[in-house]
């Protein structure tokens, strides 16, 4: 705008001068040629160098105009007046209001052909929502893995942690547990993993008063080796824990176990698994093989995906086994510089523990084992 008027200036300075050699009038007659001649010719060369500019806003409307510059290219001015109809206008304040709350949410980007882009919070970040599938045990049953592996694919998205809300923070209410989850996009699946919950009692009623068509994912692995493996991971955090025999049995010679340890209380699994079907249909929850996971984790996840109506993107060549952890770990992205293994508390070496106590601790899992395999239709051969 102020190159334009300064070269109308200078043009009406060389008309002035002109019209003052070339005109016989009078000096008074002249100058008033002169000065009508002059703006006349300047508006004339106004309109034809710029055909497309728009006239300046007249002093009535204190607010700055939306204007196009450089033929087809439009501009909009950062003034938020642009976004409003001219009877609309805010006043300067409450436009600053309106900027301020309006910042945490979205930038305004405007694309090539002048329109403005979508909010980016829509666009990139979508919104939080209640999970759809919730991966609710069991612990030391592989579920980290699981949920890690899930993760690569782009329909899903999850929380990192575990959250603990239906048996811990219930009284937080959904909200809060809401506000804990990704934000995803409207295609996408919202999943978290707590493996508590499939041994809380009340976990089942609370989910399925937040929602019934929730999807439930219960990692399974032999209940011995899982006992010990869990063992392991509390002996490591508590050295001066007593041995795996003390707290397992009430009367090892006679072969009584001591279901009230937990280590023993969460490899019940039909016991468990009764309390759900109470509240889910069978065909709502699906169990991943803990053993599997390791021999054959594209398997598994194939499975998995289908499950929560996924395309099998996570397949066989995002897998390697890592023999030093004897666990399947992510092969390299691109973008990284290394693979993704699990952490060190993950695939540790178990305690020794003696031989005559497992087969006792099998000889009291069996009847529970065969009872699981019956209700869910599969039998995971762990005798």
């Amino acid at each position: 705008r102020y190159l334009k008027i300064f070269l109308l200036s200078c043009f009406l300075m060389a008309c002035v001068l002109l019209f003052g050699r070339l005109l016989p009038f009078s000096h008074r007659l002249r100058g008033t040629s002169i000065c009508l001649l002059s703006l006349f010719l300047s508006y004339l060369f106004y309109c034809a160098l710029f055909p497309d500019g728009a006239i300046m806003q007249t002093s009535g409307d204190p607010t700055p105009s939306c204007h196009r510059a450089d033929g087809a290219k439009r501009r909009l001015q950062k003034s938020l007046s642009c976004l409003l109809p001219s009877d609309a206008r805010l006043s300067a304040v409450e436009a600053s209001r309106l900027k301020a709350d309006q910042r945490p949410h979205f930038a305004h980007h405007t694309a090539g052909n002048g329109t403005p882009s979508p909010p980016m919070s829509n666009l990139k970040f979508g919104n939080k929502k209640l999970p759809n599938a919730i991966i609710v045990g069991v612990k030391k049953g592989g579920t980290r893995a699981v949920l890690e592996f899930i993760r690569i694919h782009p329909d899903v998205r999850a929380a990192g942690t575990e959250t603990h809300f239906f048996d811990r923070n219930y009284d937080r209410g959904l909200d809060w547990y809401r506000g804990l989850m990704p934000r995803t996009l409207e295609s996408q699946i919202t999943m978290e993993k707590t493996p508590s919950y499939f041994v809380t009692k009340e976990t089942p009623h609370r989910i399925s008063t937040m929602s019934q068509d929730t999807k439930l994912i219960v990692v399974v692995r032999d209940p011995v080796t899982r006992a010990i493996s869990d063992y392991t991971q509390t002996l490591s955090k508590t050295p001066d824990l007593p041995s795996f025999q003390d707290l397992a049995f009430r009367n090892q010679s006679l072969g009584i176990v001591d279901m009230s340890w937990n280590a023993i209380r969460i490899g019940l699994y039909a016991l468990h698994l009764e309390n759900w079907l109470r509240y889910f249909p069978l065909a709502q929850i699906h169990f991943v093989s803990g053993e599997r996971l390791i021999t054959d984790p594209a398997g598994e996840m194939a499975r998995v995906q289908d499950f929560l109506g996924l395309k099998r993107i996570v397949t066989d060549k995002h897998f390697y086994f890592n023999r030093t952890k004897g666990f399947p770990c992510l092969k390299k992205p691109e973008s990284s510089g290394s693979p993704r293994c699990l952490g060190k508390s993950k695939g540790r070496t178990h305690v020794q523990i003696d031989r005559d106590a497992i087969e006792q601790l099998r000889d009291f899992y069996r009847p529970y084992n065969v009872k699981f395999y019956e209700m869910v239709g599969h039998d995971f051969k762990w005798e």
